[in-house]
Order: structure tokens, then C-alpha cells, then sequence
């Protein structure tokens, strides 16, 4: 992806506002099926990783630096990463399926303005995190510090708010996602001070993304299966 390039006008926030007016049967199984998607954010990061033409550090470098666009000295680290269009293109998928999915959960989960207020939040996470592809950090990097923070910041908000709202699904999954939201926001506001824990910026940025997207997909399988188990008592 070359600098400043927008990779598509097609990605947003009218398109999503269309889907949740789309109609389908089973809005559980399609936004569990998108959240479990997710597990390609996990796959891209290991094959770009291995394209490094310079050491990697899962301490050190941001996640970001994976889909940065130029080799070079970026925040006194070493960086090249030869297939950042790959990065920055599972950043773009990873915000659309987390947006569109909390679209169609939402319909099978939110009984409330609050846990509705929830997953809105996370469909602006979703769209903080295709803005973090669609603007790589050494491009405009003021729209992808905002798209960070809306992705990681306003995404682990909502899993705890989603935590505390939703009275229907199993006890222990939702205890799992109030601590998950938990860690992941104290992560969050430690990096913020720069306090690393001795895991380094990297290793602390991976503390308050990874529980999240770990998340995501556990809460896919949960719908999954929850959705299967419902049909056969049909």
C-alpha cells in the first residue's frame, strides 16, 4: 500500500448503517461467524512477521509497524515490513467484521438501550480499526492514532459494558468478559503513562489488543453454539 493511499470509499460508516437494515434469518449465526473471522487478524500479524527484512520485536514494535508502508527508523526502532498491504488489508477486514457483526448481534443479544448503547460502541471500534489500515502509521498518522484509540480503547469499553448489560448470556461468560474488558482497559491506561509492566510498548500494546480480539472470537464460538444447541430442541 503506498503512502496515503485509501484503499476504498466503500467501507463506511452509510455502508454499515445499510446492513442494519438488511434483513436476514439468523442474525446470531451470521455476527458469530463474522467474529470468529477474526482469527485472521492473529494469522496475517505471523506471516508478516516472517517477511521481516529486519528484526522483530513481539516486546518492542507496535503492532502498527506491521502494516508500516516504508523501511526505516520509526520511533527508535528498526522497521521493514515488505508485505504491510497484507497488514493493512486484514486491519480493513478485522474493522468491517467487527462492525458489521456487532450490527446482527446486536439484533440477537441487546434488549436494552444500554447493551444496545454497547455494541454501537463496538461498531465504532470497528471502524477506528479499518482506519488504522487504511491509514498506516507513517502516513497520516494523526487519523491513525484516532483510529487506535477507537479500536482499542472504545472496543474494550464496550466488551464491558456489553459485560454488564447482556443478562442473557451464561454467567461465566459474562464474568470471562467484564475481566477480559478489565485487563485490557488497565493495559490501556498504563500504556497511556508509559508503563510497561517490563512488557515493553509492544508487549503492552499486545495486552490490551489481543484479550480483546480473543474475545471476539470466543464470543463467536459462544453464539455458534448456542445457536446450534437452540435449533435442536426445535
Amino acid at each position: 500500500m503506498m503512502r496515503g493511499k485509501n484503499l476504498t470509499g466503500a467501507y463506511s460508516l452509510p455502508w454499515v448503517l445499510h446492513l442494519m437494515r438488511f434483513k436476514v434469518d439468523n442474525p446470531n449465526l451470521v455476527g458469530a461467524l463474522l467474529w470468529i473471522s477474526s482469527l485472521q487478524y492473529f494469522i496475517i500479524q505471523l506471516i508478516v512477521i516472517s517477511a521481516w527484512t529486519v528484526p522483530h520485536s513481539w516486546a518492542n514494535n507496535f503492532i502498527s509497524d506491521l502494516g508500516n508502508t516504508e523501511c526505516g527508523n520509526y520511533a527508535g526502532l528498526a522497521v521493514c515490513s515488505p508485505l504491510h498491504p497484507l497488514m493493512n488489508l486484514s486491519f480493513v477486514i478485522f474493522g468491517i467484521t467487527m462492525a458489521v457483526g456487532s450490527v446482527y448481534l446486536q439484533r440477537a443479544f441487546a434488549s436494552t438501550t444500554f447493551s444496545r448503547s454497547a455494541f454501537i460502541l463496538m461498531m465504532l471500534s470497528g471502524i477506528g480499526t479499518v482506519m488504522v489500515g487504511l491509514f498506516p502509521e507513517n502516513t497520516i498518522s494523526s487519523l491513525h492514532v484516532v483510529g487506535a484509540f477507537l479500536g482499542l480503547g472504545i472496543g474494550n469499553l464496550s466488551i464491558l459494558l456489553l459485560g454488564l448489560s447482556l443478562n442473557r448470556i451464561h454467567p461465566a461468560v459474562r464474568t470471562y468478559t467484564i475481566v477480559s474488558a478489565m485487563i485490557s482497559l488497565g493495559a490501556f491506561a498504563l500504556f497511556s503513562f508509559d508503563v510497561f509492566l517490563g512488557l515493553g510498548r509492544g508487549g503492552m500494546e499486545r495486552l490490551i489488543s489481543y484479550p480483546f480480539t480473543i474475545w471476539m472470537v470466543t464470543f463467536g464460538f459462544y453464539t455458534l453454539l448456542s445457536h446450534s444447541r437452540d435449533r435442536l430442541k426445535r
